[in-house]
Parts: structure tokens; sequence; C-alpha cells
């Protein structure tokens, strides 16, 4: 596949005027050894500062041009490696031949007996114009990086929370089931309704399975269908709380958000009619706060903080604001930042 090869305009900003007008500012700078001679001409002078501007635009325009490819590895290499060896031979030949275009030019003037420290100016120019470039070059790779390296987080993080969704919980399907069979066989009167929530809950888990974002009204709705299956599963061993204002409802949050948290309430937490789980949800200044009474199991299931921490990098995504987490001896709290529609990144 051909290297495509990078538009420096777009890169450097640089225009062809620029070009030319540093071209000139470079000539005459190199051409100040001359200026300051009390007896110089002014053609002699001209022609000298002609010379080194037009070897500085020749080699900014070489250089440029063969810039490494979008695709190449090793650009520092290639910048201080072969590029630049063979951008001063061929600099050198140019010298060469502007001194000799110019001396048939202009025969007056003995330029072929300066010709060495012609070449010594042309090797002082391109090696300017070559660091220029170097350094130039090195902050459009890094930030390149840096922007790689970021999209290449974001899809991370997006197929970790993909994932994330799609598990649900298959212990909470499978003790759904078990609670199922059970009033079943009791003959439950809601049982019927237990079935109608479980499909609701999981009908919304394929709706909302490729949405990056949800309201908070949604999400509760979604949530609903989920609490109803935990109490029934726990009954007066578990509680939900909510003290929502209208005002917020229509801020945005990742999908499943409130679920993963409760979700993790149930595991870590004793559920029981003698220690009931009793969780909060409300709004407190520009946060959602989930709350919970801290009473740990003594055996619980190893856990690897992916699922907090993916909600806390999801955040950090959408709105560049940070989760908070609590933890007393009383009480489990995570706070979530209210993000409002327009104005979620």
């Amino acid at each position: 596949m051909p290297l495509k090869r990078i538009n420096y305009k777009s890169i450097f900003k640089l225009s062809n005027a620029t070009i030319c007008i540093s071209s000139l500012f470079i000539g005459t700078l190199a051409s100040v050894p001359k200026i300051l001679r009390l007896h110089v001409e002014l053609g002699e002078l001209l022609i000298d500062i002609s010379i080194s501007s037009l070897f500085a635009v020749f080699v900014w325009y070489f250089n440029l041009y063969f810039l490494p490819g979008q695709n190449e590895r090793n650009h520092s290499v290639r910048f201080l490696g072969q590029r630049l060896l063979k951008s001063l031979l061929t600099g050198a030949v140019i010298m060469l031949l502007f001194v000799l275009v110019h001396q048939l030019i202009f025969p007056q003037y003995h330029l072929a007996s300066m010709l060495t420290m012609y070449e010594f100016r042309g090797l002082v120019i391109n090696l300017t114009i070559n660091l220029f470039l170097y350094l130039l070059y090195q902050s459009y790779i890094a930030n390149r990086i840096s922007m790689e390296l970021e999209k290449t987080k974001v899809d991370n993080l997006d197929a970790q929370f993909e994932l994330l969704k799609q598990q649900v919980n298959p212990h909470f399907l499978f003790n759904s089931l078990n609670t199922l069979k059970s009033m079943v066989e009791m003959n439950d009167k809601n049982s019927a309704h237990f079935i109608v929530m479980l499909s609701d809950f999981y009908r919304s888990v394929l709706e909302k399975k490729k949405s990056n974002v949800v309201t908070l009204e949604n999400e509760l709705e979604t949530l609903n269908a989920y609490i109803f299956l935990l109490v029934s599963r726990f009954e007066d061993g578990f509680n939900l709380i909510t003290d929502i204002s209208s005002c917020v409802l229509n801020t945005v949050m990742p999908p499943f958000t409130l679920q993963l948290l409760i979700e993790n309430c149930v595991k870590h937490n004793v559920v029981s009619f003698e220690k009931p789980l009793n969780i909060k949800i409300f709004a407190e200044d520009e946060f959602l706060v989930i709350e919970n009474n801290f009473q740990l199991k003594l055996s619980v299931e190893h856990s690897t903080g992916t699922g907090l921490e993916n909600i806390r990098q999801r955040y950090l995504q959408l709105s560049g604001k940070n989760i908070l987490v609590r933890q007393t001896d009383a009480y489990f709290q995570v706070k979530l930042p209210l993000i409002y529609e327009d104005s979620y990144r």
C-alpha cells in the first residue's frame, strides 16, 4: 500500500507566503557579515541575499516534500538519518548550481572564488531549517499519538461498558428464575406479574443496548422493573426509597448505571428480614446520590471494581466530572454528577 504523504500546510500552518518571507529573512540574516563591511557594492549584496534566499526556499520545499508518510514508523530516525543526509548532499549540489548561475549572469563579481563560503552558509541554512521542521514534526507526531491513545482508551471503555450491559449479571437471571419457580409452586398470585416485569426489564436491556446515554427518567423506569424483581425475591429484606424532583429527571447518564450500582449493593451486603438492605436514591446539590446501609457479607464474591471504575470513566468521558464514593461504618454512598442534556460532551 503506498504511503500517504502528509499535507504540511495542515500540520505546520505554513503558507507559500510564509515560506518565501522566512527565506528572504534567512537570506538577509546570512548576509549580515557582508552588510557590515565598510565597502560593499549594492549589487554584490543583493546577489548574496538572492543566493541565500533562493537556497532557503529550495530547502524548505525539498524537506517538506520528503516528510515521512503517515504510516511510516521510526520518524526520528528518518529525520536524523537518511533524509537529513539526502537534504545536505542535494543542498550542496543546488548551492553550487545557484552560485554558478549567478556567476554566469553577473560575471563582474567573483562569486566562484567564494564557493566554499556559500557551501558552508548553505550547510548552516539547511541544518537550521531541518532542526525547525524536526521540532514541528515531532510535536505533530506526539499530538497524533496522544489522540490515537485517547481514541483507543475510549474504544476500550466502550467495549468494557458494552460487556457490562450485556452481562446484566447472569446470576440475577438465574436467581429470578428460581424465584419464579418458587412462586409458581406456591401458586403465588403475583407470578404472572413477575413474568411481565422480568420481560419488561430484559426488553429494556435490549432497547438500550446501543445507547450511550439515557435520561434519568428512563433509567428509573427500567429500574422499577428491576426493583420489583428484587422485592419479589427478598420481600421485606429489600427496601428502596427514591426522592427525586422533576427538575432533574431530564438529566442524562450512561444506561444501566443505577441497576449496576444496586446490583453491587445486593452482591456485597447482607439482605434478610433481620437485616434489611435499605437503599436511598436522591438528588443533593449537583449530584444524584445512591446510598445504602453498610452491612458487608462475611463471605462475598471477589470484586474486581470493574463496574464502579467503568462508571467513573464514563462520567469523565461524558462530562469531565468524577463520581464520588464515600464509605463509613454506617453507610456506603456513590454520588453521580448530574449531567444536563445541553451540556454533556
